[in-house]
């Protein structure tokens, strides 16, 4: 079998061991930065859907203030946005290389998106609901606990997992400016040094990821569903 991997792998089976690091750090990236994104990405959604017209606390300014700089962010390419953000990346994390150089990016250029997500899920919500809600004498609060993000669960569900997918897609994009990673394996051994045979796997493994993290969000979402 060992045969068989050097005769069809033979530049992957000899860096094995910074294969499965390059696994490691990808998966740090998308599991640390996803977190604060998802954290992020629900209290700036939220915002955006009780503050728009005819939400439960409308600010029109505090809307307009959001809206504007997501549509900036977003209007930014992420390899650009990396260069911008070169300056706050090094005072947050001393380091703009590595997997701790590519976590501030990564919030920043996912957030916007994520947000938009939460917006368009919780939109979903019957506004009916949400005017019984305010007839039985629920404050702001309560209705955005149990009411836009308890029955919200499904849709953003759904957001999450488009979301980590897009994140698992940027932190290879962000290899090819030394985050290191999958991406950054992929572009050093299998791109600058033709070594197909790396390209091929590290895609394999990417798309394995991306059909664990579709297999467990559709399943969230089905089992939230009521």
């Amino acid at each position: 079998m060992q045969d068989l991997l050097l005769k069809l792998l033979p530049n992957l089976m000899v860096r094995i061991p910074e294969f499965i690091d390059s696994i490691i750090d990808t998966l740090k990236m998308v599991a640390i930065s996803g977190g604060f994104v998802f954290l992020f990405g629900i209290l700036i959604g939220v915002t955006l859907i009780v503050t728009r017209d005819g939400g439960i606390l409308e600010q029109r300014a505090v809307f307009q203030a959001f809206d504007k700089l997501i549509n900036i962010f977003r209007s930014v390419p992420f390899v650009i946005l990396i260069s911008l953000l070169l300056p706050l990346t090094r005072l947050i994390v001393h380091t703009s290389i590595g997997v701790k150089g590519a976590i501030v990016p990564l919030v920043i250029g996912t957030v916007p998106f994520f947000a938009r997500q939460v917006e368009a899920a919780l939109s979903e919500i019957d506004k009916g609901v949400i005017e019984a809600a305010k007839a039985m004498g629920m404050g702001p609060v309560t209705i955005i606990f149990k009411i836009y993000l308890r029955e919200g669960i499904p849709a953003l569900a759904r957001a999450t997992t488009i979301t980590a997918i897009n994140l698992l897609g940027l932190t290879a994009m962000a290899g090819a400016v030394g985050a290191g990673g999958l991406g950054d394996f992929a572009i050093r051994y299998g791109h600058n040094r033709y070594m197909t045979d790396i390209t091929w796997v590290t895609t394999i493994v990417l798309i394995l990821f991306v059909c664990v993290i579709q297999v467990a969000g559709n399943f969230i979402a089905k089992r939230s569903t009521h």
